[in-house]
């Protein structure tokens, strides 16, 4: 297993090394002039070439490039064109939100869609069945804004559990950060819900027949455990596979529940910098998304030894 990591380790060096030059020739190749972003409508040529020179646009791509990885080696992701702070601080300032929303979603979606994907299929062809695949129907339909706009309504206007928008960092106290993170957690989570459902439900139901299930129920175990030690652990790969791939997807796409919720998260500050043309923050978070799936992969690959023992590496 040792030698497993080590070598996807290093396998993702050339990955993030391929992503870096992908990303940087693609942002220096589009139209559009950082320069002259900087520098506004009225900017005299002169101020134009001053600000190039002091970006090192002037230089060869080549030098460019180098340039930028050294910086990179050493931690610096660059400066802000648009609010000339350093990238890492502004990152750091909204990771927090994304990750929290990202980590409460995933926990939410597999506590409440595992054990009805385990029970849909338990129940194959039962109106118990059609339930949870009705249930998981109506949350691939249904947009996430639809869903955060109606918690909003019913929870935060109507009944006032819970503020409206917002985010409080845990530090600050749990309840006041449970009062912000309860409802985009809930929005976003009604997909994921229903994936993990479908997922769960179809695995089960590929191992259900399988001949030591049977046998299982041939010694008398009890049938909750032949569901959840037998079954549920050989089904585990699949649902495994998508929480994993899911996780990775909310950390780098809650725009739209940022948005409905006025959460300053990563999501926005994406847009915020598409928007703007900021190079250096678009760079640092492809660069950070692409991180966090190389990253994320590792620990499924890691993950399916300990489910599934006939899995070796």
């Amino acid at each position: 297993m040792l030698g497993y990591l080590i070598r996807r380790v290093l396998a993702a060096v050339p990955v993030m090394g391929v992503v870096a030059l992908f990303v940087f020739l693609l942002l220096r190749l589009t139209p559009g002039d950082p320069a002259a972003i900087l520098a506004g409508d009225n900017a005299t040529p002169e101020r134009l070439e001053r600000i190039r020179d002091s970006l090192g646009l002037n230089e060869p791509l080549i030098v460019q490039f180098i340039t930028w990885v050294g910086k990179l080696l050493h931690g610096d992701l660059g400066t802000s064109l648009i609010s000339n702070l350093p990238v890492i601080k502004m990152i750091g300032q909204r990771v927090e939100p994304s990750i929290s929303i990202a980590l409460s979603t995933i926990i939410l979606a597999v506590i409440v869609a595992v054990p009805l994907g385990v029970i849909a299929a338990w129940k194959h062809g039962t109106w118990i069945d059609r339930f949870v695949m009705g249930l998981s129907v109506l949350g691939f339909s249904v947009p996430v804004f639809v869903v955060g706009y109606l918690l909003i309504e019913v929870f935060a206007i109507d009944l006032r559990w819970v503020p409206v928008q917002g985010f409080r960092s845990i530090f600050n106290g749990f309840g006041p950060f449970f009062e912000r993170i309860i409802l985009p957690t809930c929005a976003l989570s009604f997909i994921y819900i229903a994936l993990i459902a479908r997922m769960t439900r179809a695995a089960m139901l590929d191992v259900l027949g399988e001949d030591y299930v049977r046998t299982a129920r041939a010694k008398g175990i009890n049938e909750v455990a032949v569901m959840m030690r037998h079954a549920l652990r050989n089904a585990a790969v699949p649902v495994i596979t998508v929480i994993g791939t899911g996780f990775a997807l909310l950390i780098s796409g809650v725009v739209v529940t940022e948005s409905v919720f006025n959460i300053p998260g990563i999501g926005r500050l994406t847009v915020d910098a598409v928007l703007a043309r900021d190079y250096p923050v678009i760079q640092a978070m492809i660069l950070l998304t692409s991180l966090i799936y190389v990253v994320v992969n590792l620990l499924i690959d890691v993950a399916y030894t300990l489910l599934d023992p006939r899995i070796r590496y």
